[in-house]
């Protein structure tokens, strides 16, 4: 959908995070005559009229009569295209479109449009990999923009001149693009139940990537990703020996040494390959990879993955709260190396199934274990089902947790938060949680927010 179809139309903006504040503001920019609507929450509706005098602000949850009532909504992404009030209103001829299917219709047919875009999804990785290609690319001398679920969304950029767009996109986001040059899905697994339904419309929901991209560059690690993605007319592969690569001690293309893996602040094998599958994709849009790969010594690791706070009170702290799933959380365990480490799991409770990381605890327990919030218990009883060897303990919130780690780490050991779990069931978003781990380890939670590279450049 193009801006201009919601010309003197009946339009809402359904959701009042910085995505919809984003979309409010290129709507008034654009037609700062026309009436718009506000869907947000009770607590946000002071502000929004603080934000917006003219809007006319609806803080109650909209059914399907009141969408019903509009020609089109931009709504956030959180929001799932399958609410039975959404689904009901799209029958009755309501339009949904979001701020990434927006700044697809302007940039298709606008200036921008012979500027290169590469859109980067996947369970986990997808945030560090578009920050390291944005890097890279920035260190050849291309102007590069970077944004979208990184934290800087696309609407906040219209209009603004790119040579190369580097694009993170999440699985509520994926089926909302338009034409691009190339699409990376680093991995993939079971995540965001609550908003898809079920596992295969997650996975067929997040490869809607690839219907958009010319080429497709997926991880050759997966065989589900491999087996899903196949028929792509234009599939590459990354992680594997012909091409990019990890393997003794250094990141290789083929058999060619590159980048020594000790230069790269990112820890753990899962950023290398993340690396690498930044280094295929500017090679897949014909940027010399090679002469940007010295650029990985000086990427700086993203806030709350696998974050080193540093050391209080005897014990190292680690801010892993990025990790949604069980696998994200075994990864940050592996990337210790073997270290007493005691890591905080749990938060608001999806139904994933937690049994990998329990079997993993069993053979390969690690110091101690803290249970905490919504799944925590649940997590707790599979662990003891199992008969896992190290400690375990369950508490309520972080803030406990906590302190029970702090109880049960040994002197050099490392406090790990990698939750495995979203954060909505004591935060507003795994930021937050991040923040407020650091600040009772006893650092500057504000300090450890800051994403390098969002934007122009």
């Amino acid at each position: 959908m193009r801006l201009a179809e919601l010309a003197n139309r009946r339009v809402a903006v359904w959701g009042f995070g910085r995505e919809g504040r984003a979309a409010l503001t290129v709507l008034r920019r654009r037609f700062p005559q026309q009436a718009f609507t506000l869907l947000c929450g009770p607590a946000e509706v002071e502000a929004a009229r603080a934000f917006d005098p003219a809007l006319a602000v609806i803080g109650v949850e909209p059914d399907a009569a009141m969408l019903g009532g509009f020609d089109a909504v931009v709504k956030s992404p959180g929001i799932s295209v399958y609410r039975p009030a959404l689904v009901a209103a799209q029958a009755q001829g309501t339009r949904f479109t979001s701020g990434t299917a927006l700044w697809f219709g302007e940039h298709s047919i606008e200036q921008q449009a012979d500027a290169r875009v590469i859109a980067v999804t996947g369970t986990k990785g997808k945030s560090t990999t578009s920050a390291m290609i944005a890097h890279l690319a920035r260190a050849l001398g291309v102007r590069t923009a970077l944004a979208g679920n990184i934290g800087l969304p696309l609407l906040e950029l219209l209009d603004r001149p790119a040579d190369l767009w580097v694009i993170e996109l999440s699985s509520f986001q994926t089926g909302e693009t338009g034409p691009l040059e190339l699409g990376v899905v680093t991995s993939l697994y079971e995540e965001h139940l609550d908003w898809h339904g079920s596992r295969e419309r997650y996975v067929a929901d997040k490869l809607r990537l690839a219907d958009a991209a010319r080429l497709l560059l997926v991880n050759a690690q997966q065989p589900t990703l491999l087996e899903r993605t196949q028929t792509h007319p234009h599939r590459l592969l990354f992680g594997q020996r012909e091409g990019w690569h990890a393997a003794g001690g250094f990141i290789r293309r083929g058999s060619h040494d590159v980048f020594a893996l000790a230069q790269l602040a990112a820890p753990g094998l899962h950023n290398a390959l993340n690396a690498c599958a930044a280094l295929a994709a500017l090679a897949a849009v014909g940027m010399d990879a090679q002469a940007a790969a010295p650029a990985l010594a000086t990427f700086r690791p993203l806030p709350h993955r696998l974050q080193p706070l540093g050391e209080r009170a005897g014990a190292h702290w680690v801010n892993d709260s990025i990790s949604t799933t069980p696998q994200a959380t075994l990864a940050a365990l592996q990337s210790l190396h073997g270290r007493a480490a005691t890591v905080l799991v749990g938060g608001h409770d999806r139904g994933l199934d937690w049994t990998p990381f329990v079997e993993a605890m069993r053979t390969a327990p690690a110091h101690a274990i803290v249970c905490m919030g919504g799944n925590g218990e649940r997590i707790a009883a599979a662990l003891h089902v199992a008969e896992v060897t190290c400690p375990v303990a369950l508490v309520d919130d972080l803030a406990t947790a906590v302190a029970e780690a702090r109880a049960l780490t040994p002197p050099d050991g490392v406090i790990l938060l990698s939750p495995g779990a979203p954060s909505f069931d004591q935060f507003r978003d795994y930021a937050e949680r991040g923040r407020r781990f650091a600040e009772l380890a006893g650092f500057e939670g504000a300090a450890m927010a800051d994403i390098d590279g969002l934007g122009i450049a």
